[in-house]
């Protein structure tokens, strides 16, 4: 490819189909020729898509790409539509995650000291009392929506407490985020940003008061030369990088435990364990697919380097890696047993702008899967795997919902019942959408301390224990 000019009848990311089937996309790209090419992210926004792994890594460890999304000419211009919904997303932050050298620098290393000091033991407790009381609400029922009821809602009850929240912000942090990133309608999201924020404000200011041992009162101690607004991009990029993939990344792993047979079997007979699974969605189903907005400094050419071909990147174009086609590059030498245990995917990105958070998500995912099956022991899918639909959009692999059934058991800690009649005491209003636990009684001790319960699927080995 050469030259600036985008072809005519770029595939869309966006669509159904490619919802359906972003392989499929994927495999059309590459039969192109070239580790990079064409795409339409949004009605009007045209990208330059790396597909390559080899590639990938390459423009995402070089110093010749820029994450100033100033530097988006298309954007600059006024040829993206004020209202496209990957504005919230691409569009120019005070964050890290738009920021080069030693500005990057500067706001990332008070990000990492604050996820840092995270204790891991707290963090498993925390995780198993939240997904506790979540799956109580729906135990008695017999079938629940793992997605809404439990995926959706757990990552972000979790940094809540991390983050120190007090009581009465906890609700109101999870309904925002979860408006701004669930919303159709451009208008609604940018509501759910609004609210975030003002919430973010109220909670730093509360912090500089009465400081805690949390997330947000480790940043503010770091962050001497990190201005108000700063702070808060740096909270709304830890609650966005926790939330939307972690959501996926639950769900996609549980639907892969339950529909998979090299995960079935009894206590001795799985061949996989949930750490496996977790990996090898990340492989298969990396929950930010396409993601990591890069921008030329000027015109770069990118070359395979095994067919030798070439790809023209032009300045002032923004240039998304594609996590997903780049794990599945076919050049790759990686099997399907190799998969579940190599860490070389590029789901968490890779260079200076790797996730800094990959050590708390992945606590808080297999926490959470492992609570919700030692619960539930005998889940299976209530439709099958192949009917299940995924969400639209380029950026985020997730499924829409994952119905399951299983056998109705009581509260955690009650007698179970055969008719299901004992259900988990509602949550108090307005906070249905995930958040700290409140005042619910203490669930029973964190599953390090206390021997599994032996189930039907071989799922049992845990990373570490």
């Amino acid at each position: 490819m050469s030259g600036a000019a985008q072809p005519s009848g770029l595939p869309k990311l966006y669509d159904d189909a490619f919802a359906a089937d972003p392989n499929a996309t994927y495999a059309r790209l590459r039969s192109q020729g070239g580790p990079a090419q064409w795409v339409e992210l949004a009605p009007g926004v045209e990208s330059v898509l790396v597909t390559g792994y080899q590639a990938a890594l390459e423009v995402l460890r070089s110093p010749y790409f820029s994450k100033d999304a100033n530097r988006w000419t298309a954007l600059a211009d006024g040829r993206v539509p004020s209202d496209s919904p990957i504005l919230p997303i691409m569009g120019p932050r005070k964050s890290l995650w738009f920021a080069d050298g030693q500005e990057h620098l500067r706001l990332r290393t008070p990000v990492d000291r604050a996820l840092g000091g995270i204790d891991p033991h707290k963090l498993r407790s925390c995780v198993q009392r939240s997904a506790t009381r979540l799956i109580d609400e729906f135990a008695a029922d017999g079938t629940a929506d793992l997605v809404s009821q439990y995926a959706a809602r757990i990552p972000v009850m979790v940094l809540t407490q991390l983050f120190g929240c007090p009581d009465h912000l906890n609700g109101r942090i999870s309904t925002a985020f979860l408006q701004m990133v669930n919303a159709v309608e451009p208008a609604a999201a940018q509501e759910g940003l609004r609210d975030l924020v003002a919430c973010l404000t109220e909670l730093i200011e509360i912090k500089r008061r009465t400081p805690g041992d949390d997330v947000t009162t480790r940043l503010l101690q770091h962050s001497s030369d990190v201005t108000q607004e700063e702070l808060i991009d740096q909270l709304v990029v830890i609650t966005g990088a926790g939330q939307v993939p972690g959501t996926a990344w639950i769900s996609t792993a549980t639907m892969m435990l339950l529909s998979d047979d090299r995960f079935a079997g009894d206590l001795t007979g799985g061949s996989l364990t949930v750490t496996d699974a977790l990996n090898e969605v990340l492989w298969l189903h990396a929950p930010h697919s396409n993601y990591s907005f890069v921008y030329a400094i000027e015109d770069y050419t990118l070359r395979d380097p095994d067919t030798g071909e070439e790809t023209l990147i032009p300045s002032g174009v923004p240039v998304t890696i594609s996590h997903a086609a780049a794990n599945l590059d076919p050049s790759l030498p990686t099997s399907q047993a190799q998969r579940a245990v190599n860490t070389a995917h590029l789901a968490f990105s890779a260079g200076p702008h790797a996730c800094p958070a990959q050590d708390t998500a992945g606590v808080i995912a297999e926490v959470a899967v492992d609570t919700l099956l030692d619960r539930l022991p005998e889940m299976e899918l209530a439709v099958p795997a192949d009917q299940l639909a995924w969400r639209p959009g380029p950026f985020i692999r997730a499924l829409t919902e994952l119905p399951v059934r299983f056998t109705a058991v009581g509260a955690a800690g009650s007698t179970p019942s055969g008719t299901g009649a004992e259900s988990a005491a509602p949550m108090p209003p307005g906070q249905r959408t995930g958040q700290g636990p409140g005042p619910a009684p203490e669930p029973p001790a964190p599953a390090e301390t206390a021997a599994p319960p032996k189930r039907r699927r071989g799922l049992l080995a845990r990373r570490g224990r």
